[in-house]
């Protein structure tokens, strides 16, 4: 069957034969960028319940949940992101697909959700068991080609959105999907038959952004012109070795900063990384070239900070005078018009 979505932009590609050959260690194989890097997940501190009880009164927060997943929380809602609370990430329990760093809370210590927003159908991105556990009736929105398949997996509130599209999932919250460079498939007959997406989240007065998984491409410039400056992304460093096979599809640590500064990003979190073995990198070695990254782009390094998994962001209702006082702690669809 011919896929129905494609990446726009030119880049290299890598087929089945590929990944077969990396999975198999056939050819030579890429060194560490950082040999000194720590080969161990991400760190780990707690979420009780009582920190995500309620949204904040003011501002939005924004917890790591590990990987791609957050729990977004402003305006009187909750929303979670690409949750992940299995152990495995993957359609069997293989060990290489078993999560390295366990969640920071239970989902049952999680608050009422509103509503969860998907990138896209990967298994490390889109998990039935959890989404199971949330509700066959919690709304979901997600990148178009997606809904007639969760459908028949039982879900009975979706909504699907193509690039540029937005809904409310609540009064004053309006979600939009925004482009990526990326993929999908979950078996080996249904490759892009479905799409892939960030998603932009506008309260009141805060701007998020989830990039969702992608490699470096233009649309980043164009979500900056369109809905910068954000005020706070969400932007993956990690699973991008070998680059060969990986460039198109993940961004390493220099094209997240890259990224950071064409979206005009106020500041940012490090996600898909440290959580899961999904490349060949160190799994401490993202946060390491992020920092190298920043620096080097003369950008402060607590701009974009690659924090444990658990790590809370408070964002403040961003007033110009407070532009830089993002804290860290321990429905209906309207289309825009189609991406060019």
């Amino acid at each position: 069957m011919k896929p129905a979505f494609h990446n726009p932009w030119p880049h290299t590609a890598h087929g089945f034969v590929d990944i077969l050959k990396w999975k198999l260690r056939i050819g030579q194989r890429e060194q560490a960028q950082c040999p000194e890097a720590p080969d161990h997940p991400a760190g780990w501190q707690r979420v009780t319940r009582e920190q995500i009880a309620a949204p904040p009164s003011g501002g939005w927060r924004a917890v790591w949940l590990g990987h791609a997943s957050f729990l977004l929380q402003g305006d009187g809602v909750s929303l979670l992101v690409d949750p992940l609370f299995s152990t495995f990430c993957g359609p069997f329990p293989f060990p290489g697909l078993r999560r390295q760093v366990p969640p920071p809370c239970a989902m049952q210590d999680l608050p009422m959700i509103d509503a969860v927003l998907l990138t896209h159908s990967h298994y490390d991105h889109l998990d039935l068991p959890t989404l199971r556990l949330l509700g066959m009736d919690v709304p979901l929105i997600v990148a178009e080609g997606h809904a007639a398949w969760l459908r028949r997996m039982g879900f009975q509130n979706v909504t699907e959105l193509p690039w540029f599209a937005h809904t409310q999932p609540a009064p004053g919250i309006r979600v939009t999907a925004t482009p990526a460079q990326h993929f999908t498939a979950r078996t080996l007959r249904d490759r892009n038959r479905g799409h892939w997406c960030g998603w932009l989240i506008e309260g009141t007065s805060v701007k998020l952004w989830h990039a969702g998984d992608s490699g470096l491409c233009d649309a980043f410039r164009d979500i900056g012109t369109r809905f910068g400056p954000i005020d706070f992304g969400m932007i993956p460093i990690g699973a991008y070795q070998p680059r060969r096979i990986m460039r198109a599809m993940h961004m390493n640590p220099q094209d997240a900063v890259t990224a950071f500064q064409h979206a005009r990003c106020h500041h940012a979190a490090a996600m898909h990384w440290g959580t899961l073995r999904l490349t060949d990198e160190p799994l401490g070695e993202p946060p390491i070239l992020l920092e190298r990254a920043l620096l080097q782009a003369h950008l402060p390094t607590n701009a974009f900070t690659a924090g444990c998994v658990g790590n809370i962001w408070e964002i403040p209702n961003q007033a110009p005078s407070i532009r830089t006082a993002i804290r860290r702690t321990s429905g209906t669809v309207e289309a825009d018009r189609p991406y060019l």
